[in-house]
């Protein structure tokens, strides 16, 4: 096993981080040595996250709903006074309730509800964490977790596809205006990483063809990529901190990929 990159104590916010995504990177960068804030909105299992991941080190617990202004603002106020200061986000998010759904089954609240946690609910918060660095004249760093389905669409994921794709944007828009000041961001665009979410989403998916979850988790997943396997933990967790360090910061506003080979087009 190569080298870990060493955080030294850098403060970071991960959001929907009692299990899955953001639980395992959570766990990743407390190995590398950074203090986390982990948030969820139920208060129950993130207290259950917190005591699980407090030994790989130093992390807090700050109940979030993404869907309530006040719970955003009250994340970054408790987050900056339990790590005396934040120096990165790490955004994370669930999936709306309604998918896997096809276009013609979303109504008009699934685009709401969409829209509100892929777009404005990580727009709200860079905003928050944007103002307060400039206050303090302090560097930012922001990891926006996504998926590689924005660049080759997954139907039955659609209305996530649609309104998380403006994460790229915000990247980008972030470190063009504000890199100046030492404030950075990145979009991570992830493949298959097998989680509680991607199976209930592909338990879901199989009961609508009839097939058996091992079937359907075959085709969806392994049989998309050469290696045959899911994404390692390790692997996403050395890119994220290699995108918080100062070794990554010419790279700022960049697009990583991380999918394996899953998908088949070339990016431009």
């Amino acid at each position: 096993m190569g080298v870990k990159i060493d955080l030294k104590g850098l403060g970071v916010i991960v959001t929907a981080s009692f299990r899955g995504i953001g639980f395992n990177v959570t766990r990743e960068l407390l190995k590398r040595n950074a203090r986390v804030v982990i948030s969820s909105h139920n208060p129950e299992n993130l207290e259950k996250a917190r005591k699980e991941l407090s030994e790989f080190g130093e992390v807090h617990a700050v109940p979030a709903n993404l869907f309530r202004q006040e719970d955003i603002e009250n994340l970054v106020k408790e987050a900056w006074e339990l790590l005396d200061g934040v120096d990165a986000l790490v955004w994370n998010a669930p999936n709306v309730p309604c998918e896997p759904c096809l276009l013609h089954e979303a109504d008009y609240l699934d685009w709401i509800e969409a829209s509100a946690l892929h777009t404005v609910a990580p727009g709200y918060l860079t905003t928050l964490l944007v103002q307060a660095w400039l206050e303090k004249r302090r560097k930012g760093r922001l990891v926006y977790l996504n998926s590689v389905s924005i660049k080759e669409p997954m139907p039955p994921l659609v209305l996530a596809d649609v309104t998380r794709a403006g994460l790229v944007q915000l990247a980008k828009s972030v470190s063009r205006t504000y890199g100046k000041h030492g404030i950075r961001a990145y979009s991570v665009l992830l493949g298959s990483f097998d989680t509680p979410g991607a199976r209930e989403n592909l338990k879901a998916l199989a009961r609508e063809r009839g097939e058996t979850f091992e079937e359907t988790w075959e085709r969806e997943v392994l049989n998309r990529t050469p290696l045959h396997r899911t994404g390692r933990w390790e692997e996403l967790g050395s890119i994220i901190a290699f995108l918080l360090s100062n070794e990554a910061e010419y790279m700022l506003g960049s697009t990583v990929v991380i999918d394996g080979a899953m998908t088949r087009g070339v990016f431009l």
